[in-house]
């Protein structure tokens, strides 16, 4: 088990915490890591490409002649591919790229994320962040205090002051301990853990 240092917005150590070891300090498995990795950015691919078929082009409700009498060929409507306007054969549809991993593996590609920033130094443990109003100025001030950039919360609940005061600062992002993942957590340069959020991660990943 490894001690944390839990620091105020301040910057003054006002405790600290025990991690389990088993949630961050694994072995980091690269494989999983970059499948999951892999997995998410899958699925926030999307296709763009896209045409109408015969049942989604307008018109055509009824035939446009009777079938015999007319010397001319059959119909039955106008939305046959082979008329102008008709419905595209075989066109491009936006295309579904997602997939899943099992969640043994999602679970283990975390352990490994967060033991890895733990081992680089770049997970910050606040006690708490109090905000009584939306002030983009004081949130940065608290950024500045900890020399930090490009970085990731981790909130336990959701906290709305603090989202409306971070949202005009870039590279930042706020996020629920519900939502914590792979892709995040080596995109942001450090980590910043809310204490409570601490044992929240450590119960799901351990369940």
């Amino acid at each position: 088990m490894a001690l944390q240092e839990v620091y105020d917005i301040d910057r003054n150590k006002v405790g600290e915490v025990v991690l389990d070891d088993r949630v961050f300090a694994v072995p980091v498995n690269k494989d999983v890591i970059y499948e999951v990795v892999t997995m998410q950015r899958a699925k926030r691919r999307s296709g763009n490409a896209s045409t109408k078929r015969r049942s989604e082009v307008r018109g055509g409700g009824r035939k446009p002649w009777r079938q015999k009498g007319t010397g001319r060929a059959r119909v039955g409507t106008i939305r046959s591919p082979i008329w102008r306007g008709g419905g595209i054969v075989f066109g491009p549809k936006p295309r579904d790229y997602s997939y899943k991993v099992p969640k043994k593996v999602r679970k283990a590609a975390l352990r490994s994320a967060l033991s890895m920033k733990l081992k680089e130094n770049r997970i910050i443990i606040l006690r708490d962040f109090p905000m009584d109003e939306i002030k983009t100025k004081k949130f940065k001030e608290v950024l500045d205090r900890f020399e930090l950039s490009k970085v990731l919360f981790v909130l336990d609940r959701a906290d709305m002051v603090l989202d409306k005061s971070s949202r005009n600062i870039p590279d930042v992002k706020m996020m629920r301990t519900e939502g914590i993942n792979v892709y995040d957590l080596l995109r942001y340069d450090t980590v910043v853990l809310m204490e409570p959020s601490v044992k929240m991660i450590e119960g799901a990943l351990l369940s």
